[in-house]
């Protein structure tokens, strides 16, 4: 109880407070400042470099697949349906991508900026916890996807933000809570490393209702990842919910745990409404913060 209590306050009381929020006359000039500092970086290093081939690696690393429609709360299910546009656009830059070992796969130097006049459009995008239309929006579940699909393989995740609200109630849910990753042109990025020997290439695809994604390698790899989660409750605190969990990582080698590994753990306010229904629907433990 004690260790939900010092998260809850650390929380509400951050000791860090970010630049553009403690100065928001100045937002606009520190965000241009950052992302032009992300650009010129990612063009100058020789570390993010990339090929992109679709004659396809032959041995299957891992796969995974995410639904294109879900129910959202409320949202609007035009911005779905334009979330589908903007994913597809962003397919043509990632598929046969291939990440030769040392380099380092960032998704908005592949991806680039999503803009009207390179096909993208107005889907769903969260700004500080709150569902709004914008250029490019959706494309969170194609790095959510990328994330856990990297999560099941060797390379290193080098840069990774994880959603800070728990925006909307689960439906179909297939992975567990905390284990997306957020992004947001060009200062909020997903990396990952490849730090084998040996290259790997990401095949991906549209369905008419589901997105896949392969990783695939020049022969059979070994090792197999499962991941997991730990620990996950709902904290109620006065009439406020929160949610936390752990992310755990078990790598096999012929079928036998050789490691178990802390990936992350998450704690984040609830934006939606929590009833006693919802939590015995989908068997969710709760506990009351007592003042």
């Amino acid at each position: 109880m004690e260790e939900y209590k010092l998260k809850v306050n650390d929380f509400r009381n951050p000791k860090r407070v970010a630049l553009s929020k403690r100065y928001p006359s100045l937002k606009n000039i520190i965000l241009f400042t950052r992302c032009s500092y992300n650009r010129c970086k990612l063009f100058m290093h020789s570390n993010y470099s990339f090929e992109q081939n679709e004659d396809f690696f032959p041995a299957v690393v891992a796969r995974h697949q995410s639904p294109l429609f879900r129910t959202l709360g409320t949202s609007d299910i035009f911005l779905q349906k334009n979330k589908v546009v903007n994913i597809a656009q962003a397919l043509k830059k990632i598929n046969g991508v291939i990440i030769y070992p040392g380099k380092t796969f960032s998704f908005w130097n592949i991806v680039g900026r999503p803009s009207y006049k390179n096909g993208y459009v107005d889907g769903m995008l969260l700004s500080d916890g709150k569902v709004v239309s914008g250029v490019g929006g959706g494309l969170c579940q194609l790095s959510n996807l990328l994330y856990w699909l990297f999560l099941h393989s060797e390379l290193s995740v080098t840069k990774r933000m994880h959603h800070s609200r728990d925006v909307f109630p689960d439906n179909a849910r297939t992975i567990p809570f905390g284990s997306g990753a957020t992004i947001m042109y060009n200062l909020i990025d997903l990396q990952i490393k490849n730090t084998t020997n040996y290259p790997v290439q990401i095949k991906i695809w549209l369905t008419e209702k589901q997105l896949k994604v392969q990783l695939l390698a020049p022969q059979h790899v070994g090792k197999k990842f499962h991941v997991y989660e730990k620990n996950h409750i709902f904290i109620k605190d006065t009439e406020e919910y929160f949610r936390s969990n752990e992310i755990y990582r078990d790598t096999l080698v012929e079928g036998k745990v050789t490691k178990t590994e802390k990936i992350t753990d998450t704690f984040a306010p609830v934006l939606y409404e929590v009833t006693d229904e919802y939590l015995q629907r989908n068997k969710y433990k709760s506990i009351t913060i007592e003042h």
